[in-house]
């Protein structure tokens, strides 16, 4: 076999000249691989052996090169310059507040965006949320969720008035089964014409989507007879209107793949390339000014998953459930430590509370809990009754002992007190139609199940909802021996950084073996080390 020599290149003070390292120096060679900011050349140290080489500077014994390469290169820049990133990744929303103002502060304290877990919360609690990390980042970077909530559309009308009022210049927009009012409003009433007439956008919108047909809805202008609505009730101008027609709903489309929550289970490996190149058509059919980004959520929570994302093109990438077991979210200790040991498989479907009269189901961590296979049960029982009444009694007593763990009328008037406050109209309707009614108590076990595992709440334990994907599995995997096994060192900014170098690292390994090089085996994987 041929004997190598790494060489880490120091071109400005040594003008191509470096420390030469010998291939069986494995901890000195991984020290040199670490340092980014410095470009590496294969060397052989058989001078009898000849290469075809036609980097002459570098010498006639050169085999193989590599550039430095940072994490902030990885993606697209123009992600960085709209949203005043340094690094092409943002920590996507967890509803609830999971994703709290602490995690979206720390982020972006980190130079990497956060997106506050604004889905379920009432405005109350988003407009403290906005003054918070307003306050902490003046100049950015963060985003805030608007989620998709058909079943309780008032909620989603009165955070989108939020956004607007308060001036927040980025949405996330999830769960989306189609464009809204809201968010067309939110989209166009950020929109006005420059010294040439052409529409400036200062309402950015990051929509997740699965799907084809529901990205093309983001990748299209808006209709124009949401449009026209808006004009009509003077939420509005024409103008305004006039400038939807000419861009993209969506400045960015994630492809949410295999990922916690609500999720289709999607392949990236899939997803993401059809997303693009559709993405590509629609431009060349519209020639818009910028083009929409892709990026890639669902599945990313290891450097190598990053690297990959990057690879087929995404222009950013977005983490999730690996951000639920950082110090600074607002899960529980007791739900950050049952996220620390969960392996890839232990994740289940579950019915999502917000659109559980749909089927639409999340993926939760099943481990340590048994909130998946109950909440399955609520709803077989709610396809086949009609109403409360409907249940037979050894059915129904059995769901007040095991699941409710007090009586259904109790949990009624529960859901008068919760709904009378947060939407009404709910509530009139389930004085209407017993199946609605129906419907209200079972999600009141939905709905207080992730609030119970982010509160801790004793006794409670083996209903905690924990919205969770198969990136949290491979994490623990990757960080396994290393400092970042404990959960109490799991800051988020740190956590993401390192993957993104982790990411950077990678990417430079394959371009040397790309050109024949091989490492040892602990050489080709990115350790974390503070």
């Amino acid at each position: 076999m041929e004997s190598f020599a790494l060489r880490v290149m120091d071109w400005n003070k040594t003008n191509g000249a470096g420390t030469i390292i010998p291939a069986n120096r494995t901890e000195e060679i991984k020290s040199i691989l670490r340092q980014l900011d410095k470009p590496v050349v294969i060397a052989s140290l058989d001078k009898s052996l000849t290469f075809l080489d036609t980097r002459n500077s570098l010498g006639r014994d050169t085999i193989a090169f590599v550039p430095d390469f940072l994490p902030e290169q990885l993606g697209d820049n123009s992600f960085k310059s709209s949203y005043n990133t340094r690094y092409t990744l943002y920590a996507g929303a967890m509803a609830n507040g999971i994703s709290s103002e602490e995690l979206v502060i720390a982020m972006g304290k980190a130079g990497m965006m956060g997106s506050f877990g604004a889905g379920g919360l009432l405005p109350e609690r988003i407009e403290r949320a906005i003054q918070n990390i307003k306050a902490a980042l003046p100049d950015g970077p963060y985003v805030f969720n608007l989620i998709n909530s058909p079943i309780e559309p008032a909620l989603e009308a009165r955070t989108a008035e939020l956004y607007v009022k308060h001036n927040i210049t980025v949405v996330e927009a999830s769960a989306y089964l189609g464009l809204t009012l809201h968010l067309v409003w939110y989209r166009a009433s950020g929109l006005s014409a420059d010294a040439d007439g052409k529409a400036v956008i200062s309402h950015r919108v990051i929509a997740k989507v699965s799907r084809k047909e529901i990205a093309k809805r983001f990748l299209e202008p808006a209709p124009e007879d949401l449009l026209n609505q808006l004009v009509g009730s003077g939420k509005i101008t024409q103008d305004q209107a006039a400038l939807a027609l000419t861009v993209p709903m969506a400045d960015d489309i994630t492809v949410e793949a295999d990922s916690g929550g609500h999720t289709d289970n999607r392949p990236l490996v899939n997803a993401l390339p059809a997303i693009i190149n559709l993405r590509d058509v629609i431009q060349a059919k519209h020639n818009y000014a910028r083009q929409v980004r892709v990026g890639a959520a669902g599945g990313i929570g290891t450097p190598a998953a990053a690297l990959a994302a990057y690879m087929m093109g995404a222009a950013y990438v977005v983490t999730g459930s690996i951000n639920q077991a950082c110090v600074e979210s607002a899960a529980s200790p007791f739900t950050r430590n049952l996220l620390a040991q969960a392996e890839m498989t232990d994740m289940a479907m579950a019915p999502a509370s917000d659109m559980f009269e749909m089927g639409v189901r999340v993926q939760v961590l099943k481990r340590g809990t048994m909130f998946a296979m109950r909440g399955q049960k609520l709803f077989e029982i709610y396809t086949r009754y009609n109403s409360i009444e409907e249940i037979p009694v050894s059915e129904r007593e059995k769901l007040e002992s095991s699941i409710f763990q007090q009586s259904l009328d109790s949990i009624w008037q529960e859901c008068i007190k919760f709904f009378t406050a947060r939407d009404p109209r709910q509530v009139e309707r389930a004085e209407k139609d017993p199946k609605t009614k129906m419907a209200l108590i079972f999600r009141w076990y939905l709905g207080l199940s992730s609030r119970w595992s982010n509160i801790g709440e004793k006794g409670r334990e083996m209903d905690y909802q924990i919205w969770c994907g198969p990136a949290m599995g491979a994490f623990n995997d990757w960080t396994k021996g290393t400092y970042l096994e404990k959960v109490e060192n799991r800051g988020v900014g740190d956590v993401n950084l390192q993957i993104l170098n982790g990411a950077a690292y990678l990417y430079r390994l394959r371009i040397l073996e790309a050109q024949g090089v091989r490492f040892a085996s602990m050489l080709t994987q990115f350790v974390p080390q503070k």
